[in-house]
């Protein structure tokens, strides 16, 4: 699993010129995170389909970064986030991104981002 890292100026359009490039070649948002900062923004996208979105991305001359993610499957409960954040930080990893890609009954599953992702993937097994 993969997603993009878009960085934006923080003014009205640019979010829809991205989504309008992905939309144009098909690719649908699986899940999304985005922030301002003063006048700089960043839009993380999960894509359902990152070949598609990368070439989307690259025919509309829209500047991104890609990055591996970890996912997880956690019991939908008050201090489930905690365990994996504290397992995280006591590897010494930085959290970069997080997602939520999928909420059923009492699990939700997340998208993490971290800074070494097989290091992640060993610690959360």
């Amino acid at each position: 699993m993969r997603d993009f890292v878009i960085p934006l100026t923080h003014r009205p359009g640019e979010l829809a010129t991205v989504t309008n490039a992905l939309s144009l070649e098909g690719v649908n948002i699986r899940s999304l995170t985005a922030m301002s900062f003063g006048n700089q923004a960043m839009v993380r996208i999960l894509p359902d389909d990152v070949e598609a979105g990368r070439s989307a991305l690259r025919s509309a001359n829209i500047r991104f970064e890609e990055k591996e993610l970890v996912s997880v499957l956690l019991e939908n409960r008050a201090g489930e986030l905690t365990g994996v954040a504290g397992r995280l930080s006591d590897a010494g990893l930085n959290l970069e991104a997080l997602y939520v890609i999928g909420l059923a009954d009492d699990m939700i599953e997340l998208a993490i981002a971290v800074d070494d992702v097989k290091k992640a993937k060993k610690v959360l097994e």
